[in-house]
């Protein structure tokens, strides 16, 4: 006889169901949808609406597929996989019916790929050819809309190529939170506007430019620049704030079209923000090609060579007047390299760091920082005990005469106009920056640097996370990453420092800073561009 006393508990309930489709077995989390459970198995299910990082609404019937069971065709982002379920992607009902879903998509389409930014990563284009491929049966005049219709600050809209996937609906609504997109009209005259009284000029309006299937919205900046497919793809990180929004870098020639965001689910998603997109012009202005003494160009080992002795000089003078900036917008490996320069090899203990203030009006909470400084994070992670100061206390040193030697990592040094001066009066001002602008404009020596899409390296987000940076492209002119560049002043200046490739660098800084070795951080391997249509990385 059971004891009345004693508590029953239930099984619980499998967290993942089995299924077949096409004949072959996946096992797949509960909840999954059979469009998902198909890429498991590589199967790929054609789709327009569908968005692994938006809601699901099944509205193009793209998807359609056969579920042994049911009477009629599934859409496969809708129907939820269970145990024992059994699909067919493959059979003629379904391949069918997407055929003709698909010639219906296009009845009204404009057909205008010669001239479309989209041509070469646009869905319907991939899909037409994969499935169709057969010429128009339709013998009436296209229904016409409007062309060239200005949405907001960044997008413009081809009305006429939309196919009504709501996907830049769901954008707005589910990504940004603010409902600026919405359908009006019915039928075949149905398409997309902005909501009355709205315009699309929320912080993350671009990405219905990645999530549009079609070259419907087509982002301003980018829009008649350059084919998708003669494009160059590396992946790296976005320099604008503190979140480290995993990306790619779209170039040709050694010149960056734009940035798009890389999948993340632990940092970003599949979303990135409009600002971000934009760092990239930074990379074409006043760039600093040549090294310079006084402001006239020198060579390399002339530069240095000055450099080093003026340093000396000053550490010979008073090694307590020297001061050390470094740069929450380099790298862990820059900042590494001129710790150990400065503090063992040098001696010098006077640390600031520089970067740029914090925006705290662009804050929110989805993905933009209030700090804009990529790697503000890591400079703390990688210097440890080193007592860092800001860009205040240099000014108010500089007043009180506390520095008579300054090398700086970087440009963006936010100091006064006053402090500035008295920075640009110092007899040893040394600046190893990317960029002509702020303080690198004062130097007694400056040194060109690479900028972060033309470097390896690594940074570290908000959250603690160590994330890769691969070169697209060389620097201009004699520029080069600046742990190379504070390596060479070592030399020049008889101090030990021996790297000979950045990976060094990273290896001795993992080996040393604890919290690095905690969340175990691997260097991974080279990544080198590949050419955007062999890449399956948009559209």
């Amino acid at each position: 006889m059971s004891d009345p006393n004693q508590t029953t508990q239930t099984p619980a309930a499998p967290a993942t169901v089995t299924l077949t489709i096409d004949g072959k077995q996946v096992t797949v989390p509960k909840g999954t949808n059979v469009i998902e459970a198909a890429k498991k198995l590589g199967i790929e299910v054609s789709a327009f609406c569908y968005h692994p990082g938006l809601s699901v609404v099944a509205v193009c019937r793209q998807c359609l597929v056969k579920v042994e069971g049911q009477p009629k065709l599934q859409p496969s982002c809708q129907a939820i996989a269970t145990d024992g379920m059994v699909v067919h992607t493959a059979d003629d009902w379904s391949r069918g019916a997407r055929r003709q879903m698909l010639e219906f998509t296009l009845v009204n389409h404009p057909v205008d790929c010669p001239i479309c930014d989209k041509a070469g990563e646009c869905t319907l284009q991939q899909l037409y050819f994969e499935h169709d491929n057969e010429a128009s049966r339709l013998d009436v005049p296209k229904v016409r809309k409007p062309k060239v219709v200005d949405l907001g600050p960044h997008i413009v809209l081809d009305a006429e190529r939309c196919i009504l996937c709501t996907r830049c609906i769901r954008v707005c609504d589910e990504v940004a939170g603010q409902h600026q997109l919405e359908m009006k009209n019915r039928g075949d005259h149905e398409e997309i506007a902005t909501a009355p009284g709205a315009e699309l000029d929320n912080p993350y309006a671009i990405n219905t430019v990645d999530v549009c299937p079609v070259g419907a919205l087509t982002a301003k900046d980018f829009r008649f620049t350059m084919r998708a497919w003669e494009l160059m793809t590396t992946p790296s990180v976005c320099p604008g704030c503190a979140t480290g929004c995993n990306i790619e870098i779209h170039h040709k020639n050694e010149r960056v079209w734009r940035l798009v965001p890389r999948h993340n689910p632990e940092v970003n998603g599949h979303w990135m923000c409009d600002e971000g997109r934009f760092t990239y012009h930074r990379l074409r202005t006043r760039r600093m090609v040549a090294p310079t003494i006084n402001g006239l160009p020198a060579r390399w080992d002339e530069a240095l060579g000055h450099a080093a002795r003026l340093m000396a000089a000053a550490i010979q003078h008073n090694r307590d007047s020297v001061g050390i900036v470094f740069s929450p917008q380099h790298t862990n490996e820059d900042n590494w390299a001129l710790a150990r320069l400065a503090r063992e090899m040098w001696g010098v203990g006077r640390f600031y760091v520089g970067g740029k203030g914090p925006v705290p009006e662009r804050a929110d909470k989805i993905l933009r920082d209030a700090d804009i400084n990529p790697n503000r994070r890591g400079v703390k992670q990688v210097l440890g005990d080193l007592t860092l100061a800001g860009a205040q206390v240099l000014g108010e040193d500089l007043a009180q005469g506390e520095i008579k030697a300054l090398l700086v990592l970087g440009h963006d040094l936010e100091l006064g106009p006053e402090p500035m001066e008295r920075a640009a009066m110092l007899d040893a001002l040394v600046v190893i920056a990317d960029s002509e602008a702020g303080i690198a404009a004062r130097a007694r020596v400056a040194l060109p640097s690479a900028a972060w899409a033309e470097v390896a390296g690594t940074m570290t987000n908000r959250q603690g996370l160590v994330q890769r940076l691969h070169p697209a492209f060389a620097p201009p002119g004699q520029a080069l990453p600046a742990w190379e560049i504070i390596t060479r002043l070592g030399q020049a200046a008889g101090s030990a420092l021996g790297y000979g490739h950045v990976r060094q660098v990273f290896d001795e800084m993992v080996g040393k800073v604890g919290e690095l070795q905690g969340q175990a951080a691997r260097w991974g391997r080279e990544t080198r561009p590949i050419q955007l249509r062999f890449a399956n990385s948009r559209g």
